[in-house]
């Protein structure tokens, strides 16, 4: 099953599909993707396109479908090419003819670039949630060393003293501006682009705000060709998180110089310790 392929005359070679198919790592969308059809069932619902009956079959047959994803039985097939493609073929099965209304008015083009969204703001809200547990850490063992006096380094020489619990905030903060980061970049990334279509739009009309309200958005793009065709959102994350890492590895640097018997600061459990 695909999507498309209304003006093709033959297959596509298998040589062919196995190269362009994305299921193998966009299936990583199968809960955004599921919940944006939701709100986009209710949506073309109310633009007149489904009627009560399809739109109750098409949004019961999605949360079934969300039910084997989550519970690790659906069963992906030859023809899955994406994400997309997957739910829909599960739907139809599952409710007939009707769960091909789904796609009145949407490409896959507005589709996958409202999951990548949905998906990235779900990764921010994860790893903004891990770093206030570092902080959190951080904070606890620098309460501990507000008068816990060390040398503070310059290229590797003593230089001025400090204390412990100084060197551990440092930390701290670098972790705030990470959060900080991230807090933008989600502003930025929740921004529907459902409703876009393939780069030019809808006839039909669907409510473009209601379906953002309903997914969690702020707001909805305001030009449908930037809405499917720009991921700068996704270079910002990708950024945000190799800083994220750079200042993760000072510590650990640090953690792992100061826990040298040459400087005896730090001693680790050996449970959190290996061998070489």
């Amino acid at each position: 099953m695909t999507l498309w392929g209304g003006a093709f005359s033959e297959p596509s070679d298998a040589d062919l599909r196995a190269l362009q198919d994305s299921i193998s790592f966009d299936k990583r969308f199968y809960k955004q993707d599921i919940i944006g059809s939701i709100a986009y069932a209710r949506a073309i619902t109310a633009a007149g396109i489904l009627n009560d009956q399809e739109s109750a079959a098409i949004i019961d047959g999605l949360r079934h479908v969300l039910a084997e994803f989550e519970g690790g039985t659906f069963e992906l097939k030859d023809g899955d090419e994406d994400i997309h493609t997957a739910v829909e073929r599960r739907l139809t099965e599952l409710v007939g003819s009707v769960g091909g209304k789904l796609h009145t008015g949407r490409s896959r083009n507005d589709q996958v670039a409202t999951d990548f969204r949905l998906w990235v703001l779900d990764a921010i809200a994860q790893v903004d949630a891990l770093l206030a547990d570092t902080q959190a850490a951080i904070i606890e063992k620098a309460s501990e060393h507000v008068e816990t006096l060390m040398p503070g380094y310059t290229h590797m020489q003593p230089a001025q003293p400090i204390t412990a619990g100084h060197w551990l905030m440092s930390f701290f903060w670098m972790l705030s501006r990470d959060r900080e980061r991230l807090s933008d970049i989600a502003g930025r990334t929740a921004v529907s682009p459902l409703g876009s279509g393939a780069l030019a739009g809808t006839p039909f009309d669907i409510d473009r705000a209601l379906l953002a309200t309903e997914l969690g958005f702020q707001s909805y793009t305001q030009n449908s060709l930037d809405g499917v065709s720009d991921r700068d959102f996704v270079a910002e994350f990708l950024f945000a998180l190799a800083l994220i890492g750079t200042h993760l590895s000072r510590f650990a640097e640090d953690v792992i110089i100061y826990s040298n018997p040459l400087f005896g600061y730090i001693t680790l459990n050996d449970r959190y310790s290996t061998g070489s």
